[in-house]
Formats: C-alpha cells, sequence, structure tokens
C-alpha cells in the first residue's frame, strides 16, 4: 500500500537485524509514526495494546517477536529465553487463533539441542516467510473475491455499494487485506464501487482505519455509524456485505470484531450475500462450536473514553464520555453462526461455511 509516494507493508526489517518495524496504528489517521520493535517483550506490547492489529498482522509480529527474542538472547540459556517468549506471546490477545498458529509454527522450529546461531537464523526465516505467505495469501483473495463483485456489476451494470465492518484491509495483515483485498482489485480492474465503513466502536477501527486505507487508495467511501447497517440494507442501499475474521472454526462459524454478528443478521433478513474473507491461517480446524472460544475483553476505557485530534494543539486528545460510576463491558468479539454466512473467500477459493465447504478446498479430515 501506498502512503504518499512510498510504498508500504505493515511489518518489515531494514539493516539492523536486532530491529523490527511496525506502522503504531494507535496514532491512525492524524498521525503516521513508526515504532521499533526491539524484543520479545516490545513484540507482546505491540499486540496487546494494539499498536499492531489484526489477525494476520499479529501473527507474522508474534513470529518476528519469537525472532527478535532469540537474537537477544543470552547463549547460556538461550532456549528457555525462546520458550518463555513463546509462552508470553500467544497469551497477548486470546481470540485470534493466528497468534498461536504463527507461535507453534516457530516453536516447532526450536531445538535445545542445536546451536544459538542456527536457531536464530531458523526463527528470522521463518519470521520472513510467514509474511510473505500472508502476503500471497491476502493478494489471491481478492483475485477469487473480485469475482463476486464484479458479477453483481455485470447484472445491473451499477455502481456496487458493499458494507464492512471493522478493519479488514492492509493494516490489519501485511498487505493487500482480506476483506478490502477484493474491493481494492475491483476499484483498480474499473468497477464502479462505494463501500459503507461501519465506524465499528468501540476503537473506531473502522472510521479510523478502513476510512483512511480506501481514501489513500481513491476508493468512494462513506462512514456510517454501527447501527446504521440495518437500515442501509433496508432500502436498497446494500448490495454485498464482506467482513474479515480472527477465528473461524472448522465448521464455518466467525469470530470477528463486535458487532459483526448484528451485521449478518441484518444481511440474512433482507437477502444479502454475506462473505467472509480470511487466510488458512485463520481457520482453527482444531475447534467445531464457536461457543468453545474465548472472547477477549477489552478494557473498560476503550468504551468510557474517546480519541479524537485536537486541532489547536496538534495532538491527539483523549476525553471521558460516560459517568464516573458507570460500569462497563467491552468483549471484542462476537460469533456469527455459519448459516447466516454466504460463503468464506479464501486464497484456495470460495466456499460454504461449513466442514464440507471448508475441507472441500483444504481437505482437512
Amino acid at each position: 500500500m501506498r502512503i504518499g509516494e512510498t510504498h508500504f507493508r505493515t511489518i518489515w526489517m531494514e539493516l539492523d537485524p536486532g530491529i523490527v518495524r511496525v506502522i503504531d496504528q494507535r496514532l491512525l489517521p492524524f498521525e503516521f509514526k513508526v515504532k521499533d520493535l526491539r524484543s520479545a517483550e516490545d513484540a507482546f506490547h505491540a499486540i496487546k495494546e494494539m499498536v499492531v492489529r489484526g489477525a494476520p498482522l499479529i501473527g507474522v509480529t508474534a513470529a518476528y517477536g519469537l525472532y527478535l527474542s532469540a537474537w537477544h538472547s543470552n547463549p547460556k540459556n538461550w532456549c528457555e529465553e525462546v520458550k518463555e517468549a513463546g509462552s508470553r506471546l500467544v497469551s497477548a490477545r486470546p481470540t485470534a487463533v493466528n497468534l498461536k498458529y504463527a507461535i507453534d509454527l516457530a516453536m516447532a522450529e526450536v531445538n535445545c539441542a542445536g546451536s544459538r546461531e542456527g536457531m536464530i537464523d531458523r526463527l528470522f526465516h521463518l519470521a520472513v516467510r510467514f509474511a510473505e505467505d500472508e502476503v500471497i495469501r491476502s493478494r489471491k483473495i481478492g483475485e477469487h473475491g473480485v469475482s463476486i463483485i464484479r458479477e453483481l456489476y455485470e447484472k445491473t451494470e451499477k455502481r456496487v455499494n458493499i458494507l464492512t465492518h471493522c478493519n479488514a484491509g492492509w493494516l490489519a495483515c501485511v498487505d493487500y487485506g482480506t476483506a478490502t483485498a477484493p474491493i481494492y482489485l475491483a476499484h483498480d480492474q474499473g468497477i464502479p464501487v462505494h463501500v459503507w465503513v461501519d465506524e465499528t466502536r468501540p476503537r473506531n477501527q473502522g472510521a479510523r482505519l478502513t476510512a483512511y486505507e480506501l481514501g489513500a487508495h481513491g476508493v468512494d467511501h462513506t462512514v456510517i455509524v454501527d447501527n446504521a447497517g440495518g437500515h442501509l440494507m433496508q432500502n436498497g442501499e446494500v448490495d454485498l456485505v464482506i467482513v474479515g475474521s480472527d477465528r473461524t472454526t472448522r465448521l464455518g462459524h466467525v469470530a470477528n470484531k463486535i458487532g459483526t454478528y448484528l451485521k449478518a443478521l441484518a444481511a440474512y433478513d433482507n437477502q444479502i450475500p454475506f462473505y467472509v474473507a480470511l487466510p488458512s491461517s485463520t481457520i482453527d480446524f482444531n475447534m467445531a462450536d464457536g461457543r468453545e472460544m474465548e472472547i477477549e475483553y477489552r478494557d473498560e476505557s476503550e468504551v468510557s473514553n474517546m480519541e479524537g485530534w485536537d486541532s489547536e494543539s496538534q495532538s491527539v486528545m483523549n476525553m471521558r464520555i460516560l459517568p464516573e460510576k458507570a460500569a462497563v463491558s467491552n468483549p471484542g468479539f462476537d460469533i456469527t453462526p455459519a448459516r447466516l454466512v454466504t460463503g468464506l473467500i479464501t486464497e484456495k477459493g470460495i466456499c460454504e461455511a461449513s466442514k464440507e465447504g471448508i475441507n472441500s478446498l483444504f481437505e482437512k479430515d
């Protein structure tokens, strides 16, 4: 993705082998700032505090975090330090399966009987490969998903209005995005599209991040409050819903940012296609029922306070919007049952949100 005249990914390395660089997404769209990660603990806090966010990017950040733990480890007890870092990183955010997927993949490479230097080299190349694989998966999701948008356009020869929730764009991945990848490709191919962007409370990741991305790419879009989606669907102003996923079970149940379930219900009631775009790294083949999933509860300050840009001080301000003693509950995700999902858009193609559909693409028992 281009910011101004420069192409960026959301995570990268330059010359110093002990530093991983990320975009600090907490400051967008007001400030574009790069943050250096110099340790596994830095990577942990980047994931926990949402410096980086989005299931694919979280997994890649964890893989680089494990590499950093090896790079900076004590030569006398490097293996124990790497194992401790793996356990620490996997606890940063419990709902997104990519995090555990990345750590499990990396830890399978840890051989305490080998050399520290060999371990550093293996973890480095694994992190790089993991990042590249996510980019490839996102690009292929776009290539498969654009067919859905093209088909809708060819039926009516009118602009395709797409609703999306939260941010499942390049900022949530390493490049391209998941839910936005088909949108970008449709735009680039000359298909007229317009995106309804849910603000997505409580952190406003749609209003702040998705709108920022779409604007930078030149895609026509309108930010709406979360509860406006059903109204727009009732009035024929939504042709298609595409969202991302933080974890999808082997039966097709989808965990995504809180509010996704309500959009799926509204889409179902109005007979509007509801697609979930996700890489295979987001499918939890060990989980069947979405109710088994641990739902992350975020800090109450994300609801009680709001951030905004103060034009006078030219800085981000934080202000309380609730009564001091108001109780707050802040679940980060909800579960959309497979029956409400029209299809899953993956790097292998599009399938039904079911065990049979997923197995048809990924050959899992």
